[in-house]
């Protein structure tokens, strides 16, 4: 008797496997993946054999991540606390200090804040009490992601689809969104703010379909945070009101812009929040951000608030500015620290991207699943650490590697 084969309607594990292995095996064979070093000073990292290269591949877009405030902060909490963690769920003890970032962050994003230990663990939090709508009175909405949502999104759709229906659409495809939008009475779209892999969503746009149709917004903004806003609330908040609307979660990294390890939900309103602290799965059954982790959080958000961050911004803005100066391709040519250098051939992209390592520098080979098939790419990440002999030295260098 055959054994019978699931039927998979979200993901294909295997099959993800076989079309990946033969390009991982060879990102790893050049030396590309999984690299050990520590970080110097700036953007510098020092290899295990010594050597020296500058990192284009972190997403600490400021800068922060070795900031020397941030470190003391994690230090004096360790020091204050004497521990490193409470082993026990978060609906019995929390650390007070926890409370504490929690009100620091709500201050600076105009909003109801809780945090995770990672944006993986908030996802799993929220989406399956949004899928089955117990963070919107009961009403229980159609599911639509867009298709290069982060894949911490896109590994929930199955959990989701127990409760309700999940439809993927083309990446930024406003006008099905709306088709669907007119078709059903109740629609929550699922997105990144800024990709991953380049490119963002238009979020005027979905607020235009928010307002037009009660679209629910769920919006990943984990390399949008602190880029953008006065305070650094990031490329998705500052784009609403000055207090999130009830139809609007935004779920943010704190190990990107803000510099430090963890994640922040941002809520709109106590009823939510109440619904994801009694049954949000890590909060009710795991532990949250580690004492060091949460000190260092709370030095970042005193330096929000402070001059240094727009000084940071300009200065993001300013190596990006210099970037798009220095690249030929209107691809590139766009106002967000992530850029894509298109190759296609994933085996070209990894060869390029061992080229560069070995001339100083090192940019992730995005290959699938991060990106199709086809659209192999080297990422480059700038941050406001970054010089512009560096960038310039870079961008000559991978000019002539991709075109040879």
């Amino acid at each position: 008797m055959l054994e019978q084969q699931p039927v998979r309607r979200f993901r294909n594990v295997p099959e993800l496997i076989a079309k990946s292995g033969e390009n991982l095996d060879c990102a790893y064979r050049a030396g590309v993946m999984t690299i050990y070093g520590r970080s110097t000073q700036e953007r510098q990292i020092e290899l295990l054999d010594g050597r020296t290269i500058v990192d284009f591949q972190r997403g600490s877009y400021l800068g922060l991540d070795n900031h020397p405030s941030i470190v003391a902060g994690a230090m004096n909490a360790l020091n204050r606390y004497n521990s490193l963690q409470w082993s026990g769920a978060r609906t019995r003890l929390n650390f007070a200090i926890t409370k504490d970032l929690e009100d620091s962050l709500a201050g600076l994003f105009g909003c109801r804040a809780m945090v995770f230990s990672l944006v993986l663990t908030a996802n799993m939090g929220v989406l399956p009490l949004l899928a089955c709508g117990a963070l919107t009175n009961g009403r229980r909405p159609v599911i639509v992601v867009d298709r290069f949502a982060h894949a911490t999104i896109s590994y929930h759709k199955a959990v989701m689809a127990e409760d309700t229906e999940v439809i993927t659409i083309d990446h930024n495809n406003l006008e099905e969104l709306e088709d669907i939008c007119r078709t059903r009475s109740f629609v929550a779209f699922l997105c990144d703010g800024v990709y991953s892999m380049g490119g963002a969503a238009p979020i005027k746009e979905l607020i235009r379909l928010q307002e037009k149709y009660g679209l629910f917004l769920y919006i990943d903004d984990a390399h949008g945070v602190s880029i953008r806003g006065r305070y650094g609330e990031g490329f998705a908040r500052s784009e609403f009101g000055e207090r999130l609307n009830d139809l609007t979660m935004i779920v943010a990294s704190l190990s990107k812009g803000f510099g430090v390890t963890g994640s922040v939900v941002m809520i709109a309103n106590e009823a939510q929040e109440r619904v994801l602290r009694r049954y949000a799965v890590p909060h009710a059954f795991s532990m949250g951000p580690s004492i060091p982790a949460i000190g260092a959080a709370l030095a970042s958000a005193e330096l929000h608030k402070s001059p240094e961050l727009s000084v940071r911004q300009s200065r993001l803005n300013a190596m990006n500015v210099f970037f798009n100066a220095q690249w030929d391709e209107d691809a590139v040519k766009h106002d967000l620290p992530i850029k894509m250098i298109r190759i296609g051939d994933a085996k070209r992209t990894i060869s390029i991207a061992a080229s560069l390592i070995e001339n100083g520098f090192y940019l992730a080979a995005a290959f699938f699943p991060a990106v199709p098939h086809d659209k192999a790419a080297l990422r480059v990440c700038l941050t406001a650490d970054h010089h512009e002999t560096d960038i310039a030295r870079l961008c000559a260098l991978a000019k002539d590697l991709t075109k040879s």
